[in-house]
């Protein structure tokens, strides 16, 4: 078996590597410390699992697990992250990750998780089960970055970090004039006006990049 853990905290990517080999012993296991390299190399080489963090530095992890997914549609894709559940789960799970664990849960949860998705099902929690349920019910109850695309809302927790339009068009590789529509249309859909706004509403919401 071939696992491939991506993370940009080299001292995360030993401890993973240690949990794994305890219980797959025979398993080859590489690392990558950013998003561009991780795709790369799943492009290049078979893999029977990919563990990745969210927040990388290179392109955003939705992107990538879109392009993972239209390559390799049955390639297990674990998500790993510091973010609340109850604001990046849902959204990964409809992107095509086969799970998604907090990084607080990662040694007690990890291999479980393993099993169950080499198995081609998804790996959730409880919690995020009940979540998953009440989501379901689509209605006005929503709050205004769930209406956003996941480019929308990739871009929104970018500008909500103080990111210029050009570092935010570099990072994703887009033009500065893309950036600036994404930028438009997640101002209208959530019915602000200032990145000043974008900042307090992802400050209120739980929803800035924790580190």
């Amino acid at each position: 078996m071939r696992i491939i853990i991506a993370d940009d905290h080299a001292i995360l990517r030993k401890g993973l590597r240690h949990l794994l080999q305890e219980e797959f012993p025979a398993a080859e296991i590489a690392e990558s410390a950013d998003s561009d390299d991780l795709l790369n190399r799943v492009l290049q080489e078979r893999w029977d699992v990919v563990i990745s963090d969210i927040s990388m530095p290179g392109r955003g992890a939705l992107e990538v697990l879109q392009q993972i997914r239209q390559q390799f549609p049955k390639l297990p894709v674990l998500i790993l992250s510091v973010q609340p559940e109850d604001q990046y789960a849902i959204r990964v799970l409809k992107a095509g990750a086969s799970g998604y664990l907090s990084k607080e849960s990662v040694q007690g949860e990890v291999v479980k998780a393993i099993h169950k998705i080499l198995l081609g099902k998804k790996y959730i929690t409880p919690s995020l089960a009940e979540k998953l349920a009440d989501s379901l019910d689509q209605g006005m109850d929503k709050l205004p970055h769930e209406f956003l695309s996941d480019r929308e809302f990739e871009v929104f927790k970018l500008l909500a970090a103080g990111k210029s339009v050009s570092e935010i068009g570099e990072k994703l590789s887009l033009s500065s004039t893309t950036i600036s529509t994404y930028r438009s249309r997640v101002l209208t859909k959530m019915n602000l006006k200032t990145n000043a706004d974008l900042t307090l509403y992802a400050v209120g919401n739980n929803l800035l990049e924790k580190h």
